[in-house]
């Protein structure tokens, strides 16, 4: 592959890492993989097969783990799924009242009022909403780490081949 394609795939990387943090691109761990994909297929090496296996253990383990990680914990914490998907709903709409951090507010929002709907005590429904922002973060949190190391992963692949 030419630099300019390589700097090409590094670019989406790079907009997919950032869309993992600041969900502006949906899919940010499935834009890495999918630029290394596109490399892996242009490139038709064993090392960039390899990788591309590598890259996506990476990041099928961390799509796994990012659902079923924080929902035990959530579980566990009583959070109900109703008030994930009011905070989830409240969360797009403040996305587009307030682009980026309307997300967060909109989710916090949904939760805590979700909660405390059904519970009706302040402190219940806080602690709640608490236990979804950290499951939220948590999932983040995954999901950053699969794609990092895959494009780790990449990264080396490139050190290695050139």
């Amino acid at each position: 592959m030419s630099t300019l394609g390589v700097v090409l795939v590094a670019l989406v990387i790079a907009v997919g890492l950032v869309g993992i943090v600041l969900p502006i691109v949906p899919g940010g761990g499935f834009l890495v993989l999918g630029a290394i994909a596109v490399w892996a297929i242009v490139e038709g090496t064993t090392v960039s097969w390899v990788t591309l296996g590598i890259a996506a253990a990476f990041s099928l383990t961390a799509e796994v783990i990012k659902y079923v990680w924080p929902v035990r914990r959530m579980r566990a914490a009583e959070v109900r799924t109703w008030s994930l998907v009011a905070g989830g709903v409240l969360g797009v709409l403040g996305f587009f009242v307030i682009p980026v951090i309307g997300l967060v507010i909109g989710f916090v929002a949904g939760v805590y009022l979700a909660e405390f709907a059904v519970r009706r005590d302040q402190r219940r429904a806080l602690a709640s909403t608490v236990h979804a922002v950290k499951g939220v973060a948590l999932s983040v949190g995954v999901e950053l780490a699969g794609a990092l190391l895959a494009t780790g992963a990449w990264v080396t692949a490139l050190v290695i081949t050139q």
